[in-house]
């Protein structure tokens, strides 16, 4: 513990932002990470709890006092080691994940928690300036070979993790470029690009072989997920020429809402629009869906409806309405009740700062097309107020309304992981559709089919960046145990 009486002198300091007015005119990240001694000053606030309930509350149980203490006395070689043992890209957490573990903070109890998000940003930030992240290539190779189907956070933990154990790991991606949601479903301006591709570097080194453009078995994909693969490569062929396959591929089908006039030119997917924007400030061409002096709609209220909103006001949108089905969320939660469990409160995003209208409890009834040189195009919207009784909702009576509509995206979450992926290597599901394995015993992350393991959103369904981490790693240590029939590898 650094400073015994830290969390009583110091208050939690945020990191800043870029003004709205000159970061909605670029792609660029624009949060200012904590300077050297503000770090130090939210790492004196650490309590050094005799049970770090902020360590559970992290699904890779990041050992947060420790690195704490290291950032307060100002050896952050020794809080990055701290830190990398237990995540391999913080600087995708220290920038995306809504911290759960400042929910399970003990200080915020009754002040703001330590901020130790900002602390996990300033450390990995800090450690690719001074050249401290470098390739860690096995002393030994073991002459197995595993191929992770998806290159998401949970395929790269895991491709990783297997590398280092000795194996040689190849990464097959259905996209053009490395990364699953990260590359394409994250917005640059939250994360660039950058960070990506100087990790696949490091994995490279460490010996992982990365194949993107390549689809796993020739299946249809579902509405809403394009194709961008250049070869196919069959199921059967994995199982074949790979020692252990890893499905890690994600939780991809996207949640539609069949309601009259859903044919529409003009309602979209929200990836239907994020992707191609990435792979435009990426160069490769400019996104063919526009917002610029549109009325958008985003239906959904969650982190990918955020991202909507900041994509299409840097568009330079008309006007941005935000709808979500449930009811607003309490300003502040109820402390004493909650935690140290991740709470429901309202949340506000630095997107929604830049400029909407969001409206709760509201259910959409019809898409409204126009007439003459719109024909078949959207331009309303029919929505309706709803209540909830006894966990079912209702409509209000004499409720609905119709807003101008010039674009609409749906952003209601993801259903469960493509079905061909899973039938073609003859994987057994759960009822929601996702892989079905368990997480824990001898057979911890292995799906029905010999040698074929399912980790991340692919078996838990659609989730944080962080639970895809632990889910990589600690299906990595469970092939590698498979494959040697013993592990050394951290779970």
């Amino acid at each position: 513990m650094g400073k015994a009486t830290g969390f009583l002198e110091f208050p939690r300091q945020n990191e800043g932002y870029e003004p709205v007015t000159k970061r909605v005119k670029h792609y660029k990240e624009f949060v200012f990470a904590l300077s050297d001694s503000e770090a130090k000053i939210q790492g004196a606030r650490c309590m050094d709890c005799g049970i770090p309930f902020c360590n559970n509350g992290c699904p890779v149980n990041n050992i947060i006092p420790d690195f704490n203490d290291l950032v307060y006395r100002q050896d952050w070689k020794s809080a990055i080691q701290v830190l990398h043992q237990t995540n391999n890209f913080p600087e995708f957490t220290g920038r995306i994940c809504p911290a759960p573990c400042e929910a399970a903070c003990t200080l915020g109890i009754n002040e703001l928690p330590v901020g130790i998000k900002s602390i996990e940003h300033a450390i990995i930030d800090k450690a690719w300036e001074e050249g401290w992240v470098a390739p860690q290539p096995a002393k030994h190779k073991t002459g197995k070979t595993v191929a992770v189907v998806g290159s998401g956070p949970a395929g790269m933990a895991a491709a990783q993790q297997l590398a280092r154990a000795g194996h040689d790991v190849t990464v097959f991606e259905k996209n053009d470029r490395i990364g699953g949601l990260l590359r394409y479903g994250i917005p640059d301006f939250k994360m660039e690009k950058t960070l990506i591709d100087r990790r696949i570097e490091q994995m490279q080194s460490e010996g992982v072989t990365f194949r993107p453009g390549v689809m796993v078995t020739d299946g249809e994909l579902p509405a809403g997920i394009k194709n961008y693969a250049r070869e196919t490569i069959s199921a059967q062929a994995l199982q074949d020429q790979f020692d252990a396959v890893v499905l890690a591929g994600g939780s991809e089908v996207p949640r539609d809402l069949p309601v009259p006039g859903r044919e529409l030119a003009g309602v979209h997917y929200a990836l239907e629009f994020l992707i191609p924007q990435n792979k435009e400030v990426a160069g490769d061409g400019p996104n063919e869906i526009r917002a610029e002096g549109k009325h958008v709609i985003v239906i959904g209220g969650g982190d990918t409806g955020s991202d909507c909103v900041g994509t299409s006001n840097r568009h330079g949108a008309e006007s941005v309405v935000q709808f979500e089905l449930l009811p607003q969320p309490p300003e502040e939660e109820n402390k004493p009740l909650v935690w140290p469990y991740w709470p429901i409160k309202l949340r506000t995003s630095s997107s929604h700062d830049e400029g909407c209208e969001r409206d709760w409890s509201v259910a959409t009834k019809e898409f409204i097309g126009g007439e003459g040189k719109d024909s078949g195009k959207i331009t309303a919207l029919k929505a309706c107020r709803v209540e909830w009784k006894d966990g079912k909702m209702q409509e209000v009576p004499d409720s609905e309304f119709i807003l101008k509509a010039d674009l609409v995206l749906l952003a209601m979450g993801f259903t469960n992981p493509v079905g061909s992926l899973l039938s073609a290597f003859g994987v057994d599901t759960d009822a929601r559709k996702n892989a079905r394995a368990a997480t824990e015993g001898e057979r911890a992350y292995q799906t029905n089919v010999p040698k074929v393991f399912a980790a991340g959103d692919v078996r838990r369904g659609q989730s944080l960046v962080v639970w895809a981490i632990r889910e990589g790693r600690q299906a990595a240590r469970s092939v590698d145990a498979f494959l040697m029939g013993h592990s050394e590898l951290p779970r």
